[in-house]
């Protein structure tokens, strides 16, 4: 298995961010951004990024605050995870690139969609997390009750109400509180961009909301589920994600 220092590490300045990132392949071919999930940092893909680096040119970064990206001052909103994206691909010069979002990280892909649907090619939504109607506040409350605690015994400089803004912006805006959280469904019933459904079904992961974004999305497909248990069908569905990345590159 690679270690973290197994990989080369890369930092940009953005505007008003510091991002660390990860970047293998070849930069020639299409970039694939991997995003990983919450509350998580790049190491979420270091089982894949060799593999897919046979393929694309791979960059995982750290989204704000979290790994060894900064952590701006003040309250984020749910765009500017996306927006952060944005400026990293201009800052390295990447025009158009593919886009796997794991966890949160697959409604930050629909926002970036929704802002920039000319430069995304494709996106992966792996086990997305999204509205549950049977534990309505499930990301709210992990983080209220697991990150927060864990942030404020390390950072002296922040409070509760602060989470719990942060939270509210990421999962409780409304009128996307009963959905992905970050777009609408009209938007991604009329997004043309290729989308590829990885669902999970847990009370964060919500089986609902994603099957609801590959029947709202035009042409979306959608991954068996389960996927990870059975090696076989799990090799299939690796198998199903390569190629549609693979066949959707411009």
């Amino acid at each position: 298995m690679r270690k973290p220092d197994d990989f080369a590490h890369y930092f940009a300045e953005l505007d008003g961010l510091k991002m660390h990132y990860i970047r293998e392949g070849n930069p020639d071919r299409l970039t694939l951004f991997l995003l990983h999930g919450w509350p998580e940092y790049w190491y979420t893909f270091h089982r894949n990024i060799g593999v897919l680096a046979e393929h694309f040119d791979i960059i995982a970064p750290d989204i704000r605050g979290f790994g060894q990206s900064d952590a701006p001052v003040g309250i984020p909103e749910v765009s500017d995870f996306g927006l952060d994206i944005l400026a990293l691909a201009d800052h390295l010069g990447i025009e158009k690139f593919g886009f796997m979002g794991f966890c949160i990280g697959g409604p930050f892909a629909l926002k970036l969609i929704e802002r920039a649907p000319e430069r995304v090619t494709a996106a992966v939504l792996c086990q997305p997390v999204g509205h549950n109607a049977e534990f309505p506040d499930s990301m709210y409350d992990s983080g209220r009750d697991l990150w927060a605690p864990e942030l404020l015994g390390q950072r002296s400089d922040l409070n509760m109400d602060q989470c719990n803004a942060y939270l509210n912006n990421l999962y409780r805006i409304e009128p996307n509180a009963d959905f992905v959280y970050s777009v609408s469904r009209d938007f991604v019933s009329t997004c043309s961009t290729p989308i590829l459904v990885m669902p999970d079904n847990t009370p964060s992961h919500s089986y609902e909301a994603a099957i609801e974004v590959a029947e709202l999305a035009p042409g979306a497909e959608l991954t068996v589920y389960p996927w990870k248990e059975q090696e076989d069908i799990k090799a299939n569905t690796i198998n199903q994600v390569r190629q549609f990345l693979s066949t959707h590159q411009s």
